[in-house]
C-alpha cells in the first residue's frame, strides 16, 4: 500500500505543477490554442475549434518530459 500511496503524492505534484504552469502561460499571453495550424470554424449558428497544433506540441513536450524522468530513473 505504501507504493500506492507514494504514486498518488506523485500525481498530486504533477497535477499541481502542471496547474501553475497552465495558470502562468495565461498569464503571460502565450498563444497555446491560438497556434497557426489550430483549426477553427465558426459558422452562423456552430463553432468548431480543434487545436492540432497546440496538441502535437504538448504531446511532444511532455513525451520528452517522461523520457527524461525514465532515463534518470534507472
Amino acid at each position: 500500500m505504501t507504493s500506492l500511496g507514494k504514486l498518488l503524492i506523485l500525481i498530486g505534484g504533477v497535477l499541481i505543477v502542471t496547474g501553475a504552469i497552465v495558470i502562468l502561460a495565461g498569464r503571460m499571453n502565450l498563444p497555446l490554442g491560438r497556434l497557426p495550424g489550430d483549426l477553427s470554424y465558426r459558422g452562423k449558428n456552430t463553432a468548431f475549434f480543434f487545436p492540432i497544433t497546440t496538441c502535437i506540441l504538448l504531446s511532444i513536450v511532455l513525451s520528452l518530459i517522461v523520457w527524461l524522468v525514465n532515463r534518470f530513473m534507472r
